[in-house]
């Protein structure tokens, strides 16, 4: 999980490799603060006994260091030296010379500022001041900050200087910025109180720093290395705590004073660019009159608008309201100030910054997305016996055990397990399972072999196909579960909040309710059921439909060759498949009587013949018959999944899950804030087949079977894939995600966040902070207390019973003005490092099935883009109304015109993360770019075009103004993508066969209505055929008005469009204004115009000659697209050259040989010089097609460099 530059995870992001929380030695971080604050020259009171041998031996020599800091007092580390130069040349026209600190507390480890932001005393867990509230937990920490959330609205000022500033941005004089960040470096007091000494008879009063270096490109083994920028953070001693939030999520990249921390000798890693962050809340009360803006007479028009300009003297700047401002330019260092210490804002600053350096850089496209990797699993029953309907015949356990090498042991009976995680093993590729006996069996030089098949242990096949032992939750009976080898990489881009980048990844298990398979009337469901049973279907095709079937419709309903999917199809009503005939006999069976079918299907066994009827049952209740349907005397247990609520009842809507449904297992690859890098497919190693057809080395070995790079034969793809001459590679820059549990304020509702707010390490925010008399009082409210799950009704009790003086719990949040606040946060450590074995699981299947040896990668790239949008009705907020925008049914797929403009505007309706509603700028990203638009618009457009993913987007909040579905959707899309066959997931196919529907324009009251900005949306087709892989009735889920809201109410429907269209329209007028629209390529101005205007060179977006701009074979041809990749080679040049004389400046540094031989800084010239010659080549030109190259960034004449 570490990357090769911040490889000790305790000290770089406190987790230890095997993905768990060390514990805490409180004792020896006290030491060590404490002997620091000594050293730098800071009074330690003698009281602190246990630290006194140390500081008082060390005397002289922390006098003597002190001495040599302020010998030393001109100079700075290198990340900061480079954000000086840079303010030293930028400031230099306003007179103000401004200072980055010198002297920090550098917190060069992860734990420091969690313990400096509470105080040492022993019983003092509380620490405030004006701005945040802290409190020490038994298992971490609680921040509370000023405000619950952060704003979007008039929030992003940039300085006049370097790059231009976007229209949806609040340019500002470079005056009045080197003020505010003159300002920012020099805090009150009070504000640089370390709370950790607050009760010191001489409080330390300091700036406390930090060093990141977050992720920009992810790497490409074989290719290219992981590319990082630098950032620099500091804030006042008494907002340390944002410090804390930080590095929990970026990790703590160590003391920028020592050479190996140093990205300008990180030639392999580093992208060239230097970040600053500055966090200023005391700055809110500053005077616009004192930070040199204009009064209002002698104000631009521009000025006034933004409210750069004052009338009143004492007028604040931004109103006293949380900003920031930033200054920027082409040459990659940008330097920011936070007036606000909400931690929100932190983190994505980080994000803007990582953006940042990835438009310079070229290659990678920050995004804000989330992702999951999911495996399609089934439910076997009692019986596992491999099968060429699934698994390929041609895997060998020998093979498999070659591949794998030393990293398994293999046993004398012939099976193999993993040493890293021994309940995981590797089977003959003959094993049979048999539940009922509870053992695996298999052939071993002609004698029977066996093993006892045990819960929470995974056994697989050569092929990588997993087997576990798996119980339903409500159920006491086992069953096998079988999880294919290959997943699909669900891809979440552009997800506005709110939208589900976090759902995406979450598993089906905890959102599933359980009950009992209810008959109303035993006796009379069951002739019901035997008619359903024995009917003939032989003639039920419409014949248009009879021909086209591969098999005959006559087969029985219990007949082995039909599958229970088949059976649900075959009582599905379907139009266009059946006859009026029998729709009209499927409409007499009633729900419940469909689902004890389904169930008898799913249990039969031809052993039982015609008798069917007496292996299933109910109780004698009182008398009479029961309600509960059994099998063999065991009460059978549905399955039943929340899919929406009804406006007017307020009532959820829950459906019954198919019986042999099993969630599929998942992966979380991203959540927010994404690091991609788009790669020709033919320079990725160890692909399966499907991906893309011109695979190196896909030659035909000796077995007939496709091969791959080494020889080995390589898998066939089960779904998902298509032909990608390029491919998305994605990475999470995060280790910890800023979660906002909506749901947790329900008691047991949220069963993961209930796990990780039980665990050690939590980092809480916007939560109440529980003393221990009202924790008694929850333990004790038993109708309350008993919703929890089983981790935190623990976690209650412990903390009733160690008399901790705070806690939190997750049904809790904070009240914030009279009422619980709609944004409680807790930091959760990604689950896929938390929890590895899951990917390593994934990874070792994967392995096996494309036959790659230990040493080769396993490489996941992105199969499905699926964004995501919050829809709402017609609403209000305070007291303004809100327009609907609830007109997308559950899926929609747009082609790449219509897409981008939705990517352009990407409006969205009412969040509890931020404080509005509207765009969210282009890409979601309006609040966190820092150049124009037009860069991330670009590379997302050129890397659609390459890979030549469908746009699919998901709903969530309303689909029309009578139907709430929150995130029911968001969690369903892997579910569904998972079980599509790979000609089933193309648009054009799915268009083809009528499960796409085109939107078109329409009529209205006198006008028309651009409909067609909505593209495609799924229709009953699509519902019945992959939502029937789902549910038990699936078009009872999802019905005709809620595919078509337009029949909700049309009124709504209508004004919902045309709100769409005039924040389409608005948010392209801003590259008209800002004159960012020449710096757009081609298609994407062509997007751009048609938004503003409705027309590009007086052409239509559905003229021809538009259409053939949105295409790989245009992009390539282009001179555009040539001028991407030579911009990328004359960067790259210009990089290596800069690494070069940094590398060879340190060599030459009297004093240093030392180091220069311990870092191999000779051996990192040498490479620095080979990549130089590579870079310079037509070879690396070449080498780039395929790739995003580089945004040229802008038209106008200030590309430096470039």
């Amino acid at each position: 999980m570490a990357s090769a530059i911040l490889s000790d995870t305790v000290k770089h992001y406190g987790v230890t490799s095997e993905g768990e929380i060390p514990k805490v030695d409180r004792v020896a971080l006290k030491r060590l603060i404490e002997v620091k604050l000594a050293a730098s020259g800071f009074e330690v009171p003698s009281s602190h006994e246990d630290d006194q041998g140390v500081l008082s031996l060390a005397h002289d020599l922390f006098r003597r260091y002190a001495e040599q800091s302020r010998l030393l007092c001109d100079h700075l580390t290198p990340p900061d030296q480079r954000i000086q130069d840079f303010l030293d040349d930028a400031l230099s026209t306003t007179g103000e010379k401004v200072q980055i600190p010198k002297e920090t507390f550098s917190v060069d480890r992860y734990g420091i500022a969690r313990e400096l932001s509470l105080p040492d005393t022993e019983g003092v867990n509380e620490y405030h001041n004006e701005h945040v509230s802290s409190y020490r937990l038994s298992n971490g920490v609680l921040h509370n900050p000023l405000n619950d959330r952060r704003t979007t609205k008039g929030v992003f000022h940039i300085a006049d200087y370097g790059l231009p500033v976007p229209a949806d941005k609040i340019s500002v004089p470079l005056i009045t910025y080197a003020r505010l960040l003159n300002e920012a470096l020099h805090p009150p007091s009070d504000l640089m109180e370390l709370p950790y000494t607050t009760s010191w008879e001489k409080p330390v009063q300091t700036m406390v720093s930090l060093l990141l270096r977050p992720l920009v490109c992810p790497a490409v083994p074989g290719v290219r290395p992981e590319k990082r920028l630098e950032v620099r953070f500091f804030v006042p001693g008494g907002c340390v705590s944002n410090i804390d939030f930080v590095e929990s999520i970026f990790g703590n990249a160590g003391d920028p004073h020592l050479p190996e921390n140093d990205a300008g000798l990180d030639a392999a890693h580093w992208t060239g660019h230097t970040g600053c962050v500055i966090l200023a809340p005391h700055i809110r009360t500053l005077k616009k009159k004192d930070m040199g803006l204009p009064y209002i007479t002698e104000a631009s028009d521009e000025q006034k608008e933004t409210g750069m300009c004052w009338s009143d003297a004492n007028e604040p700047y931004n109103g006293g309201k949380p900003f920031k401002i930033t200054c920027r330019d082409q040459r990659g260092i940008m330097v920011t100030i936070l007036a606000d210490n909400y931690f929100g804002y932190c983190k994505k600053e980080v994000k803007t910054q990582i953006g940042f350096s990835a438009n310079l850089y070229g290659l990678a496209e920050e995004e804000h997305a989330g992702g999951a990797l999911s495996f399609q699993s089934f439910s076997l029953g009692t019986q596992f016996v491999p099968s060429s309907n699934y698994i390929p015949n041609y895997y060998s356990f020998k093979e498999a055990i070659s591949l794998l090498g030393d990293t398994v042991i293999v046993h004398s009976e012939g099976y193999a397990s993993d040493k890293n995680y021994p309940n995981v093993h590797i089977m003959p590729e003959d094993f049979q399972i048999n539940l009922n006996a509870q053992c695996a069996t298999w052939m071993s030089g002609g004698v029977e072999q066996s093993i006892r098949v045990l819960p929470k242990h995974i056994y697989l096949h050569p092929s990588g196909y997993k087997v576990r032992l798996g119980r339903h939750e409500k159920s006491p009976a086992w069953k096998l579960i079988g999880t294919v080898p290959e997943g699909v990489f669900t891809h979440k881009p552009c997800t506005v909040s709110g939208g589900g980048k976090s759902e995406i990844s979450k598993s089906l298990t905890d959102a599933v309710i359980y009950g009992p398979i209810y008959t109303a009337d035993y006796d009379k469901d069951m002739a019901l059921v035997s008619q359903v049973i024995e009917h003939d279907f032989s003639d039920c095709m419409s014949p248009t439909q009879t021909e086209m079937q591969a098999r005959p419709p006559s087969r029985k309903i219990l007949c082995m060759d039909r599958t229970l999917g088949s059976v649900i199809k075959l009582l599905t009503q379907n139009e266009d498949l059946y006859t009026k005939e029998h729709n009209e006999f499927i409409s007499l069976i009633p729900n419940h009587v469909r689902a004890i079918v389904f169930a008898i299907k799913r249990f039969y066994r031809p052993s039982w013949g015609a008798d069917w009827k007496s292996h299933f049952s109910v109780d004698i209740v009182n008398g009479a018959n029961g309600h509960e349907l059994k099998l063999n005397g065991r009460r059978l247990v549905g399955s039943y999944l929340r899919v929406g609520m009804q406006k007017e009842s307020g009532a959820w809507r829950t459906y019954k899950l198919r019986q042999d449904f099993v969630p599929a297992s998942k992966v979380q690859m991203e959540d927010d804030i994404t690091a991609s890098v788009v790669v020709p497919a033919e320079q990725i190693i160890g692909l399966p087949i499907g991906f893309y057809n011109s695979m190196i080395g896909s030659q035909m070995n000796k077995t007939g079977h496709p091969t791959t790079q080494n020889g080995n034969v390589s898998a066939v793809l089960p779904g998902g894939f298509q032909d990608h001459k390029s491919l998305k590679i994605v990475q999470n820059c995060e280790w910890r995600l800023f979660q906002r549990p909506d749901d947790a304020i329900i008691p047991g509702f949220d069963k993961q966040t209930e796990f990780d707010m039980s665990q050690g390490g939590l980092f809480a925010s916007n939560f109440k902070p529980i003393a221990q008399e009202e924790m008694l009082d929850i333990s004790e409210q038993i109708d309350v207390f008993d919703l929890f799950t089983d981790h935190m009704k623990t976690h209650i009790i412990k903390c009733v019973d160690d008399g901790s003086s705070f806690n939190v719990c997750s049904a809790k949040p904070r009240i914030w003005e009279g009422k619980p606040t709609k944004n409680p946060r807790y930091l959760q450590l990604r689950p896929d490092i938390k929890f590895q074995q899951e990917r390593y699981l994934a990874e070792l299947g994967v392995r096996l099935s494309r036959r790659l040896a230990i040493n080769e990668p396993v490489i996941f790239p992105v199969n499905a883009v699926i964004g995501g949008r919050r829809n709402n009705p017609p609403d209000e907020i305070n007291g303004v109304k809100i327009r609907p925008l609830c007109v997308f049914n559950p899926i929609h797929y747009e082609e790449l015109p219509e897409l981008f403009m939705d990517y352009v505007c990407s409006v969205t309706g009412k969040s509890p993360s931020t404080t509005g509603a509207g765009s969210e700028g282009a890409l979601t990203k309006g609040p966190f770019n820092a150049i124009q638009a037009t860069v991330d618009l670009n590379n997302c457009l050129v890397s659609m075009l390459l890979t030549g993913y469908g746009g699919f987007t998901s709903a969530a909040g309303w689909i029309g103004p009578d139907y709430r579905f929150d995130h029911d959707i968001s969690l369903l899309i892997p579910e569904i993508w998972c079980r599509m066959r790979p000609e089933e997931c193309e648009p054009a196919g799915l268009i083809e066969r009528g499960e796409l529907e085109k939107i078109d324009d329409f009529e209205y009251d006198g006008r028309t209505i651009p409909a067609s900005r909505l593209g495609y949306r799924i229709t009953r087709k699509f519902v019945i055929e992959y939502f029937g892989r789902v549910f038990d009735n699936p078009a009872a889920v999802i019905t005709d008005d809620i595919l078509k809201p337009e029949n909700q109410d049309l009124d709504v429907y209508v004004d919902g469009i045309e709100n769409l269209v005039d924040a389409e329209r608005n948010a392209a007028l801003l590259y008209f204004k800002d004159g960012t629209i020449i710096d757009a390529c081609p298609p994407l101005a062509a997007v751009l115009n048609v938004m503003a205007y409705g027309h590009y060179e007086e052409k239509s977006i559905t003229d021809p000659d538009i259409r053939k701009m949105f295409t790989r074979e245009a992009l390539l041809e282009s001179n555009w697209y040539k001028k991407r990749l030579m911009t990328k080679q004359v960067r790259e040049i210009a990089l290596c050259k800069r690494n070069v004389v940094t590398l060879e400046h340190f060599i030459s540094k009297p004093g240093y040989e030392t180091e220069v031989q311990r870092l191999n800084v000779r051996g990192r010239l040498e490479d620095a010089k080979r990549e130089i010659n590579f870079v310079q080549s037509k070879e690396y030109l070449i080498s780039l097609i395929g790739t995003l190259g580089a945004d040229p960034i802008t038209s106008r004449n200030i590309l430096g460099s470039d």
